[in-house]
């Protein structure tokens, strides 16, 4: 089991949260974070712009004049790459950097984010609200308080809180709803601040029903015993 603190908002800690390593993977399995993180960087590519070729281009297939006696190059139509109005020699075509991931996967690398945070103590729980009105003043000596001196990611069990319009002011902080936690926000940012009560239900609802992974096999271990 892991201990995680509970803060109060003057940074002392009152209690700790539990939980239990093999739901979230066992261990920290960085082959998987780092798919899972390309993944979702690569879907957020934007696709690519898209030129003409000489067949997409609007314009008659005349030949310009006749392919021998005028002393000139030979030419085709006006549509030609190196003519004014004439279509690129290489066009740019659409392409998608989509990639799939089957789901099993992608849950088990949301957890697995979860657990290298844990692991690394970049987990903050605080166990009140920081403020009941908006305030970036009162919010920012929270985050001093805790500790955070880095990027961090914010999951609040509702985005219109006094704390989501607090902490949306603030450069280095990202806000986010808790049950939407995933592996590339998770591995983007150094922090993750949550409340107490918001954590908990997060992991009744998605990691204390999940299967228990065992730790990978050390297969260089197996060879030698083979």
């Amino acid at each position: 089991m892991i201990e995680i603190p509970v803060y109060s908002t003057d940074g002392k800690q009152t209690g700790s949260v539990s939980i239990d390593e093999a739901k979230l993977g066992g261990e920290v399995r960085h082959a998987l974070l780092k798919q899972a993180f390309v993944r979702t960087h690569a879907n957020k590519r934007p696709v690519n712009q898209v030129t003409k070729s000489r067949s997409d281009v609007r314009g008659s297939t005349r030949k310009l004049y006749k392919q021998k006696g005028t002393g000139n190059a030979r030419r085709g139509d006006k549509k030609a790459n190196i003519l004014r109005g004439g279509g690129h020699g290489i066009p740019k075509r659409r392409h998608s950097w989509n990639q799939d991931m089957p789901r099993k996967m992608r849950q088990l690398a949301n957890r697995n984010a979860l657990l290298a945070k844990a692991v690394d103590g970049e987990i903050k729980l605080v166990d009140a609200p920081a403020n009941d009105s908006p305030s970036t003043k009162a919010f920012a000596a929270l985050l001093s308080a805790l500790g955070v001196d880095r990027t961090a990611l914010v999951a609040l069990a509702d985005v219109r809180s006094a704390e989501a319009k607090s902490a949306r002011n603030l450069d280095s902080v990202s806000v986010t709803q808790i049950d939407r936690l995933h592996a590339f926000d998770l591995l983007n940012h150094r922090y993750v601040v949550a409340h107490k009560d918001a954590f908990e239900a997060y992991l009744e609802k998605f990691v204390n029903n999940a299967p228990a992974s065992k730790p990978k096999a050390d297969t260089k271990a197996k060879k030698e015993a083979a």
